[in-house]
């Protein structure tokens, strides 16, 4: 058989990279101390603790604690890995002189699909929906230079930037109308039919970002009834996120990430190939400098209460940058021990973890939309900050025990097994 007409196939458990599959694990496992939030109370607590979740002073510890060590630094680190995943993929390809683009796009193709029933049916904070969209738009960049990867990733994070500005500058000014307007209207005035619009879209994005005691109630209701009304009371919240949120955040934050993996994995970073050295001098940098932004951003955002303008405009700024100089110190940190003779039974696990980071990340929403919802348990917006990490504990303590049980026996993890099923198109062998 003539050598460029050779299949792509699934990379055999002897050819995976054990550091990568750590740090992966260390990622999917890290997202969830965030995005319990998003399991067990409204959205507006994500950012907000005064929004749900208990005020005392050991909650709000919780929150600052969550937001310093977690928020948005364990997403960046999946995020480079799906970008570094391409490279990997795409370089084993070449070697072999096998076609990948079909299997690329099949991939992310199915991954979209699986992201959108994931959103739509199970948890509205999916990602990866986003993950199959990008995944499809960065292939064409996927043999340029580690440079010219992290010079667009740079303009692509910068753009994220501006694009949350300008966000906060037009609900800014979006407040200051309807303030006028609603003083006409007090006042007896007739209002115009774009007057009212911009009323009822003020009062659209105030009750999102702070929701009154009214529309928490409405918020409770929603997720403690049927599944069917379940599914029908988070359909707008996923569909503003798979169509506002992707070209008002996602596509800029994520995909600048997504390069910037690419690009460390060109430059053996995130495989655990450099030095030492660099990796020290990583972390130095990492969290010398990311972590005062991020205590930083802290502080200033409950200084000013939480506000969400000010969050867009200004508040979200510092974490946005400081936590991908903390993703690079959490990598380096990873690497530094998967180089080392430490931890092998938690590195071990963690690997596990890392090679069904598929299921687990699916299993996250099956376990917790079942504690918290109407159909399961019901608890939604009924568990303090502080008993929900608990949970967490709970059940990342059940994956690091199952996965590596579960790949004693098999090949893959369930949920990659239909994955690789449908991109290869033909059954894979499941068994050992």
């Amino acid at each position: 058989m003539n050598e460029q007409t050779l299949k792509s196939e699934p990379v055999s458990a002897s050819a995976r990279n054990n550091n990568i599959d750590t740090l992966r694990g260390v990622a999917v496992l890290g997202i969830l101390f965030m995005n319990i939030y998003g399991f067990a109370m409204s959205f507006a607590a994500y950012q907000n603790p005064l929004a749900s979740g208990g005020t005392e002073w050991y909650n709000l510890g919780i929150w600052f604690f969550t937001h310093i060590v977690f928020d948005q630094k364990f997403m960046a680190i999946f995020s480079m890995l799906f970008g570094a995943g391409l490279v990997l993929m795409a370089t084993r390809a070449d070697e072999r002189g096998a076609k990948y683009r079909g299997n690329w796009f099949r991939r992310n193709f199915w991954l979209l699909i699986t992201g959108a029933l994931h959103g739509y049916f199970l948890w509205f904070g999916d990602i990866l929906f986003h993950y199959a969209l990008i995944g499809m738009l960065i292939y064409p960049l996927r043999n340029r230079s580690p440079k010219t990867l992290i010079i667009i990733a740079s303009i692509l994070l910068s753009l994220g930037i501006l694009m949350s500005f300008g966000g906060g500058t037009y609900m800014h000014e979006l407040r200051s109308q309807s303030a006028e307007i609603q003083a006409l209207k007090d006042s007896g005035e007739q209002l115009t039919e774009a007057q009212t619009t911009t009323l009822n879209e003020w009062s659209e994005a105030a009750d999102f970002m702070k929701p009154p005691a009214e529309q928490v109630v409405v918020d409770i209701a929603g997720y403690g009834g049927s599944y069917s009304e379940v599914v029908e009371h988070r359909a707008p919240m996923v569909l503003m996120m798979q169509t506002q949120g992707t070209f008002g955040f996602v596509i800029w934050r994520v995909g600048g990430l997504m390069l910037l993996g690419m690009a460390l994995m060109k430059l053996g970073f995130i495989s655990g190939q450099r030095s030492r050295s660099c990796y020290r001098k990583t972390m130095l940098i990492g969290y010398g400098v990311g972590l005062p932004l991020v205590v930083f951003s802290a502080w200033d955002l409950q200084a000013h209460a939480w506000e969400f303008i000010w969050l867009f405009k200004v508040g979200g700024i510092p974490n946005y940058i400081g936590s991908i100089l903390m993703a690079f110190g959490h990598i380096a940190l990873v690497m530094t021990i998967c180089n080392s003779d430490k931890l092998k039974n938690v590195r071990r696990r963690l690997a596990a973890v890392g090679r069904m980071a598929f299921t687990n990340y699916l299993l996250h929403s099956i376990i917790l939309t079942t504690v918290f919802y109407g159909y399961g348990l019901g608890f939604y917006s009924q568990v303090d900050r502080i008993w929900q990490m608990l949970i967490v504990i709970l059940v990342l303590s059940f994956q690091l025990w199952m996965s590596p049980i579960w790949l004693n026996k098999y090949r893959f993890g369930p949920a990659e097994w239909v994955w690789r099923s449908l991109t290869y198109w033909r059954l894979q062998d499941m068994r050992k």
